[in-house]
Order: structure tokens, then sequence, then C-alpha cells
């Protein structure tokens, strides 16, 4: 199954036994939307409702902390998710967030795994069908973890990194925020970046529809902002979530040693002992 799937081939494969479509639709708490109303008022038929919110480390104070492997493979089990499923994740968030999910199943070693192109706005244009309610899980099943430690990074190893110059980070963050110009929300964080960061606003990895774009066109956003994809990278943004949009866009181009810093800006940006950076790249 390919990393990114269309919505023709979902149509044709939705009545499988074994895909299971999953709704990995989250909102940042200032946007004031309800993910599950929203879910339960409109979803593809049989989807299954992701929490991303509750899918966290509890003990963690930073925002959207990894969950541990135990608790991300008991809830996948409780939704009936299995090591034979084919997931096909789909989001309705501008923040496209089904690649938050992507990453976190594939961290935890699930072996088929895709993201629907579009999501659901695309779906519903398309004129396909559409459930409200909520579609009842499965019996569980067993999902079996098996973490790959290589796509995680903490900040000792992002520090690390910056010192060595083991690894090329990038911002997903707007360019505003990205140079200072845009003083961050939180009181408690410092503006501006990592030093020597680069930055792909995560926006501009899609088309005007919501689309991924794809080949030469992906591949010249990389190059653009300086970044090597033969090298390691380490994606970062300002909370763990959109920094996964660029590294499934570097997994589309076959990019095959890329990490993401989970505290992302939330944790560095609040550390004053941590160097940063102000304007351009």
């Amino acid at each position: 199954m390919d990393l990114l799937v269309s919505t023709h081939w979902l149509a044709g494969e939705i009545g499988a036994d074994d895909v299971r479509v999953v709704d990995a639709t989250y909102f940042l708490p200032e946007a004031g939307r309800d993910a599950a109303a929203d879910y339960a008022a409109a979803h593809i038929p049989g989807a299954l409702y992701l929490n991303l919110t509750d899918l966290v480390d509890a003990t963690n104070p930073l925002p959207n902390s990894l969950p541990s492997a135990e608790t991300f493979a008991s809830r996948m089990a409780a939704l009936g998710l299995g090591d034979d499923s084919r997931i096909i994740l789909y989001d309705n968030s501008p923040h496209h967030t089904a690649a938050r999910a992507w990453w976190m199943f594939t961290l935890f070693g699930a072996r088929e795994v895709a993201i629907l192109d579009g999501g659901l706005a695309k779906w519903q244009a398309e004129g396909r069908p559409i459930e409200s309610g909520t579609t009842a899980t499965a019996a569980p099943r067993a999902f079996t973890v098996s973490q790959d430690d290589g796509s995680y990074r903490s900040k000792d190893q992002v520090a690390e990194a910056l010192r060595t110059g083991a690894a090329q980070l990038v911002d997903a963050r707007s360019a505003s925020r990205f140079t200072g110009e845009e003083p961050e929300t939180r009181a408690d964080l410092a503006s501006g970046h990592m030093p020597g960061a680069r930055n792909i606003p995560y926006s501009r990895l899609f088309h005007a529809d919501g689309t991924w774009k794809r080949g030469g066109e992906l591949r010249a956003i990389f190059a653009d902002a300086g970044v090597a994809l033969d090298r390691p990278i380490i994606t970062t943004c300002g909370s763990g979530i959109t920094a996964a949009t660029l590294s499934f866009g570097a997994a589309l181009l076959g990019a095959k040693h890329v990490a993401l810093y989970d505290g992302s800006w939330s944790e560095w940006g609040a550390d004053p002992a941590l160097p940063k950076a102000t304007g351009a790249a």
C-alpha cells in the first residue's frame, strides 16, 4: 500500500475486511472547534475516531507529547486496529493532523498505514457518501508495538545535533514565527528559531484543495529551503503537530533518515539556557 492513497482508491477498498479508516482530525485549542463533534456530524462511512487530544503523555506538561508505547498499543487495540489492519488516516483540519497520527503509527511499528490525499474535504467535494453519529468499534485486536526510536528526538538529542551538525533541523512554522517577527502567543516562549534551522512552512506542501504536492514540485520545496533529503533531518514546529507534515513529505520523496522533535518550540523556546536565533535562515 502506498503512503498516500486517493479517494478513488479508498472508494474501491473501503469494504475490505482488513481496511480500517480512521478520522485523525485535531484542532488547536485556540480554534474553538470540537473535533469529536465534527466527526459525529460527518465522517467517511465506517471511519473510527482517533482522539489525538487524549493520545498524549498525561504526565508531561508539554502539549501533544508522545504517549507511551503501552498506552498507544492499548488504545489502538481497543479501537479494533490490529497487526493485520490496513490503516487509512484522514482529517479535516487546517493543520493536516493525519500526518501526526501517521508519525505515531509508524513510530510504534504499524506496517500498513497511509494518508488519504485531500482528506474529508476532497471526499465530500466528490459527492461520496458520508455518515453521521459514531461508528461502533470492532472487537479488540492485538496491536504489537515495535518502537522505532530513530524517528523520535528529544531536546538533548536536538541540542547535540546542533552542536555537531549531524542533522538538519527543519521548522514547519510560518515564516513570521520562524524569524521572530510574530511573537509567540505564550508569554513563557521566546520568539525565533533554533540556530541553523531551515524553514519550510507546512502549508507549502499542499495545493489549494488540500491535496499533497508530489514529485518534482515537492522536491523543489525542500531544495529551495536548503534541505538535503539524503542527509539526516529533524523536523520541528510549535508543539510537534505540523512537524509531522514535513516528516511525511520527506517520506513521500524517499528520505530515509527523518526524525521529529516532539517537544518542538514549546519546549525549546521555554528554556532560557538554550540558544535561539531570529531573522531568516
